[in-house]
C-alpha cells in the first residue's frame, strides 16, 4: 500500500501505522484544506469468511463513529471503497495513543489521570446515550492531542443497539481489558465499557495492568480473583481511588457504576480526597461459600427524556463465575467484667459460693425526737451573660459586584468563540449553567480558558458538541443569539416530548414559542448531507401537494406547532441518510426576505449566503432579530 497516492478526493501524505488488518495514513482534504487520518482495510476475497467479517466490522466502525460527534471521540468524516480496499476518513489527532506513553513507563500525576478519565467517560456517556457500546476500551484506542485532550478511537467491534452482528457467544476484545461477561461470550451493555475503563484507571494509577500473563491466565484471574488495590501496588496512588477501581471492576455488571457519569463523579471525589465506602475490607483475593438465594439484579437507573427510545438493560444471565467476597465472622464474649483478658485468655475461675451471716436480734428502741431542718439558703445566681453573635460575613466571591464581573468575563469569553453559540446564567452562590452548541475545538478552548477564572460555585455543562460542518451556521447565529447572562427572552424551540433522537419513520415535529416581541418566524432543517429544508414558511409546490403558508404575524409568546400529521398539515419523517442534523429558528420584527425562496429545499451554502445578507440588512435597518438552534440525531430502526 506504500504506492497509494490518492483515495477518492484525499491526498496521501505518509503512513502513520500498520496493523494486521490494514494501514493508517496521514491524508489531506484539498477541498476544505484540512489534515485527516485515513484508515484502510483490503477488500476481502468473497470466499474468505474471516476477512469478510473484518470488512463488516470496518463498515460498522464507520457507522458507529459516524453517528458520534463529540470532543472526546475521534470524528469520522467519510467512508469509501475502491477496487481493492475500503477506507474511513477520520479526524487527525496531533498526539500519540495513550499506549505509547504507558509503554515508555511514563507516570501520570493525579491531575493528568483525572483529566484523561473525565475525557474518556464523557465520550462514553455520549456514545452510550446513543446506543453504542465500544467493547474495546484500552490505551491503544485512546488518542491524546498535543494539548492533552483524550479522544476515543476505533469503534471497530462496537455494538450498536440495532445491530445483529455481535451476539451472545461471540468473544471479541482485548483480554487484559475485557469484562468477565465479555470473556464468557455473554451479551454486553454499557457496563462492560465501565469495567474496561476501570482497568485503564488502574493502569494510570499504578503503571501496571491488574491482571498479567498469557491469555488463559488473564481470563482466569479476571473471572476468579480480585486484583491488588492500586495503593498496594504504588505508593503514589491515593487510597481514595481504591474503592472507585474496585467498584468499576466489579465481577457482576450490576455491582459496577450504573453509568459513565456516576463513574466520573466518583473519580473527581477521589481526587479531592473524599473516599467512597469499600464494600469489603478483606484482602484482595477472597473466597467464600456461594451466597444463597441472591436477590434479583436491578437494572441501572439512568435519566432519560420522556418518550425517549432508550433501550432497557438486557436481563443478566446466571453467571458461571464463583462468588467472590466474604470472610468468617467470629463472636467475642466478654465474661466476668473483663476477667477473660485479666487471666490471659484462660477459662475464668468460678465465683465464690455465697456465705451465710446470722444477725443478732435487737430490741426495739424508743424513737428519737424529730429533727426540724431549716430550708437551705440558696445564694443569688448571677445574671446570664449574653454574647452577641455577629451576622455572617458574605463570601466576597459571591457579592453582587463580583458575580456581575464574572458574568461579563464569561459573556465576553463565550462571545469571542468561533463555531459556537453559548449561553447560560450565574445562579445564587456563584454556580453557573452553560448551554448551547459548539464545535469541538472551540468547546475545548472555552473549557481551558474558563478553568482559569475564579468560579465560586459548581458548573453545569449542557453544551452540545457539533460537527465542524455546522460552524458556518453557528457563526451566523451567534450575533443574534442572547449571550451568557443576557436577560433577553429566547425563542422556544424543541421537538415533541423533548426527544431529539429520532429513528427511521419517526415524524419530525418542532414546537416553537415567539419571544417577547411581535413578529414573524422562519424555521429551517439543515441536514448533514448539505441540503436545507424550509419547514416554515413553505412555498407552493404542486408536485408535492404543498400549498404556500400564508403570511403570518405572531404575538409575543405565541406558540407554533409544525409537522402535525393530518389533512392540511405538512409532515416530515426520518429517512436515509441518517446522521446529525440541525433545526434553526429565527424571529424578527419584519420579514427577512423581500421575495419568496426558490423552493422548499435548497443547498445549504446557497441559503446561508442569502440569509447572512438578509440578516446584515435587517440589523442595519434596526430590525430586531433573535435566533436559536437544536441538534437532531436520526437513526435507523
Amino acid at each position: 500500500m506504500a504506492t497509494v497516492e490518492t483515495l477518492g478526493k484525499y491526498e496521501i501524505k505518509r503512513q502513520l501505522g500498520r496493523g494486521a488488518m490494514g494501514t493508517v495514513y496521514e491524508g489531506w482534504d484539498p477541498i476544505i484544506e484540512r489534515r485527516v487520518a485515513i484508515k484502510t482495510v483490503s477488500l476481502p476475497d468473497a470466499s474468505d469468511p474471516e476477512t469478510e467479517e473484518a470488512l463488516a466490522r470496518f463498515r460498522r466502525e464507520a457507522q458507529a463513529a459516524g453517528r458520534l460527534t463529540h470532543p472526546n471521540i475521534v470524528g469520522v468524516f467519510d467512508y469509501g471503497e475502491t477496487a481493492d480496499l475500503a477506507y474511513i476518513v477520520m479526524e487527525y489527532v496531533d498526539g500519540p495513543p495513550l499506549k505509547n506513553l504507558l509503554d515508555k513507563q511514563e507516570r501520570f500525576t493525579i491531575a493528568d489521570t483525572v483529566r484523561i478519565m473525565e475525557d474518556l467517560l464523557a465520550g462514553l456517556k455520549f456514545s452510550h446515550d446513543r446506543g453504542v457500546v465500544h467493547r474495546d476500551i484500552k490505551p491503544a484506542n485512546l488518542m491524546l492531542t498535543s494539548s492533552g485532550q483524550a479522544k476515543i478511537a476505533d469503534f471497530g467491534i462496537a455494538r450498536i443497539e440495532s445491530s445483529s452482528m455481535t451476539q451472545a457467544g461471540t468473544v471479541m476484545g482485548t483480554p487484559a481489558y475485557m469484562s468477565p461477561e465479555q470473556i464468557m461470550g455473554q451479551v454486553v451493555d454499557a457496563r462492560s465499557d465501565i469495567y474496561s475503563s476501570g482497568v485503564l484507571l488502574y493502569q494510570l494509577l499504578t503503571g501496571e495492568r491488574p491482571f498479567e500473563g498469557g491469555m488463559s491466565a488473564i481470563m482466569h484471574k479476571a473471572l476468579n480473583t480480585e486484583a491488588p488495590l492500586p495503593s498496594q501496588i504504588s505508593v503514589t496512588a491515593p487510597t481514595t481511588f481504591d474503592p472507585v477501581v474496585r467498584k468499576a471492576m466489579a465481577k457482576r455488571p450490576e455491582d459496577r457504576f450504573a453509568n459513565a457519569a456516576s463513574f466520573a463523579d466518583a473519580v473527581r471525589e477521589a481526587a479531592s480526597g473524599r473516599s467512597m465506602a469499600m464494600e469489603s475490607d478483606d484482602e484482595a483475593t477472597m473466597v467464600a461459600a456461594p451466597r444463597s438465594a441472591p436477590p434479583p439484579a436491578q437494572a441501572p437507573q439512568t435519566a432519560v427524556r420522556p418518550a425517549a427510545s432508550t433501550p432497557a438493560a438486557p436481563v443478566a444471565k446466571k453467571s458461571a463465575m464463583p462468588m467472590i467476597a466474604g470472610g468468617i465472622a467470629a463472636a467475642v464474649l466478654l465474661l466476668g467484667g473483663g476477667g477473660w483478658f485479666m487471666f490471659g485468655g484462660s477459662t475464668p475461675p468460678p465465683p465464690p459460693a455465697p456465705s451465710t451471716v446470722t444477725l443478732p436480734v435487737v430490741p426495739a428502741a424508743v424513737p428519737p425526737p424529730p429533727v426540724v431542718l431549716a430550708p437551705p439558703v440558696v445564694p443569688p445566681q448571677p445574671a446570664p451573660v449574653v454574647t452577641p453573635v455577629a451576622p455572617p460575613v458574605p463570601d466576597p466571591a459571591t457579592t453582587a459586584a463580583n458575580l456581575e464581573s464574572l458574568r461579563r468575563q464569561i459573556a465576553d469569553l463565550a462571545g469571542s468563540q468561533t463555531c459556537s453559540a453559548i449561553h447560560g446564567r450565574i445562579k445564587d452562590g456563584g454556580a453557573i449553567d452553560l448551554l448551547g452548541l459548539s464545535g469541538a475545538s472551540s468547546l475545548s478552548e472555552f473549557r481551558r480558558t474558563l478553568s482559569g477564572l475564579s468560579i465560586p460555585g459548581p458548573q453545569d455543562w449542557q453544551i452540545v458538541s457539533v460537527d465542524a460542518g455546522y460552524c458556518s451556521v453557528l457563526d451566523l447565529l451567534r450575533p443574534i443569539t442572547p449571550g451568557f447572562g443576557s436577560s433577553a427572552q429566547r425563542i422556544g424551540l424543541d421537538l415533541v416530548n423533548g426527544n431529539t433522537r429520532l429513528r427511521d419513520g419517526d415524524h419530525i415535529r418542532p414546537r416553537l414559542a415567539m419571544p417577547d416581541f411581535r413578529g414573524v418566524l422562519r424555521v429551517d432543517y439543515v441536514a448533514h448531507d448539505g441540503s436545507v429544508l424550509h419547514l416554515f414558511p413553505q412555498v407552493s409546490d404542486p408536485k408535492q401537494g404543498i400549498a404556500a403558508d400564508a403570511p403570518r404575524t405572531f404575538a409575543p409568546g405565541e406558540a407554533l406547532s409544525l409537522g402535525e400529521v393530518g389533512p392540511g398539515h405538512p409532515a416530515w419523517e426520518v429517512a436515509e441518510p441518517y446522521g446529525t442534523d440541525m433545526i434553526i429558528a429565527i424571529a424578527s420584527t419584519q420579514p427577512l426576505f423581500d421575495r419568496t425562496r426558490p423552493g422548499n429545499v435548497e443547498k445549504t451554502e446557497d441559503y446561508l449566503r442569502d440569509l447572512r445578507a438578509a440578516l446584515d440588512k435587517a440589523q442595519r435597518n434596526g430590525v430586531r432579530v433573535l435566533g436559536t438552534a437544536i441538534m437532531v440525531d436520526t437513526l435507523p430502526k
